[in-house]
């Protein structure tokens, strides 16, 4: 597990020294993963080399130098690269001179480009930065292998059709920024709450978005809603072992075991969320973690401020005006004013926003109507409210506990 988690660590910091050097993502991306695998054979039986990010480096090099020869539009620019870098004429030579700074952010910045889409800018991010085989990332998005390879294909070649350089943008570097943590942000989500399939979350995603997060907080200490980001993923994954119970079906927030919450998860989520508070004007994810704090902070459910998670929802919608947030705000009002008042803003909701259609939320709006009709006592209406949200929904646990709470109507 060491060799591992260190070549996952390693793997952006030698695909940014071979992207700047050769300017080739496609190629070096190739590169680097043949690199990690040589590594994975040889260092379990070799021992960890004592600079393994230059013995990285140096093969990937290698590797890039074949895959260059084996392009012929590309065979002169490789020659003249060969003759002036030392490190391609002789491989075997000393290890060449690795960049001082972190190259993460700037492979951030190029998989979340403006000219992809993004889904691709999910995949590639995924993949470039966090490691993945497209095995795994296709896995996570139950999507087929092949379809997925096409798609991170296609991804490197818009960057390449772009003319993406390797560099930190600019004028466009607040824009960027918020790129990469919009998909941080998708990555988080999709691990703990999965579109499809028979698992309540996918723990690798939300691990790894968290890891990616961190980074991202490594490099920017000061950005008050990329700490936000990391704070509002460490509050809200430390109940992740309380969402399902032992046959695998959906625990409501209110009925979950809170001593089992991770409490380290918790403290540190709360500290950040606290120093980021006072840093600059308060955003979306600063609030969405503070939304966070006071749940993981509430010893009993019956404890939990809810009239201050409705106000804060009602900041959070003006900022980023979502149909996951307005749907959220839904049922911090029902807690906190009754559900009588919460079913007339989701009817409002419907109205002006036509919530109840937006694929976003469309089966959880479902599910939250049904929840307001139960609790106003139409059980009629409530039941076909729960079987239309579990037709809506493709993952297997939500659909169960659906279809359990109709058939208890």
């Amino acid at each position: 597990m060491e060799i591992e988690e260190l070549l996952r660590a390693e793997a952006p910091q030698v695909l940014g020294a071979l992207v700047r050097r050769f300017s080739r993502f496609d190629t070096a991306e190739d590169a680097t993963q043949e690199a990690l695998l040589v590594a994975s054979r040889r260092w379990p039986e070799e021992g960890i080399p004592d600079d393994p990010r230059s013995w990285l480096i140096r093969v990937g090099y290698r590797r890039m130098v074949d895959l260059l020869r084996s392009e012929q539009a590309a065979r002169r620019r490789e020659q003249e690269v060969a003759q002036a870098d030392p490190a391609i004429v002789d491989p075997a030579g000393p290890a060449p001179r690795v960049a001082d700074q972190d190259d993460g952010l700037l492979l951030l910045f190029l998989c979340c480009h403006p000219a992809l889409s993004p889904p691709s800018q999910v995949a590639l991010t995924l993949r470039a930065v966090g490691g993945l085989t497209t095995a795994e990332i296709a896995r996570a998005y139950g999507a087929a292998e092949r379809s997925m390879s096409t798609r991170i294909s296609r991804a490197k070649q818009t960057l390449k059709d772009s003319g993406a350089r390797f560099t930190a943008p600019t004028d466009e570097h607040d824009e960027r920024i918020a790129a990469v943590m919009h998909v941080l942000y998708l990555i988080f989500n999709e691990g703990y709450t999965a579109t499809g399939g028979d698992r309540l979350a996918r723990t690798d995603l939300s691990a790894e978005a968290i890891r990616l997060t961190r980074m991202l907080h490594r490099l920017l200490p000061d950005d008050g809603e990329v700490t936000g980001l990391l704070a509002l993923m460490l509050l809200t994954d430390s109940r992740r072992t309380t969402r399902a119970d032992d046959t695998n079906e959906l625990v409501q927030l209110e009925d979950q075991d809170r001593s089992r919450w991770d409490q380290a998860q918790i403290g540190e989520g709360a500290a950040l969320i606290e120093a980021a508070w006072t840093r600059r004007a308060v955003g979306p994810y600063q609030l969405q973690a503070a939304i966070a704090a006071i749940h993981a902070q509430s010893a009993k459910a019956a404890e939990t401020d809810w009239p201050q998670i409705a106000a804060l929802y009602l900041w959070l919608e003006r900022l980023a005006p979502t149909a996951p947030i307005r749907l959220s705000r839904v049922v911090a009002v029902s807690k906190a004013f009754g559900p009588q008042r919460a079913l007339a803003l989701l009817d409002e909701l419907n109205r002006t926003h036509q919530l109840a259609e937006d694929p976003l939320v469309q089966h959880r709006a479902a599910a939250v109507r049904a929840h307001l009709l139960e609790s106003t006592g139409k059980p009629a209406e409530a039941r076909a409210a729960y079987l239309t949200a579990a037709g809506l929904t493709t993952n297997e646990v939500e659909r169960r506990y659906l279809l359990n709470r109709a058939r208890s109507l």
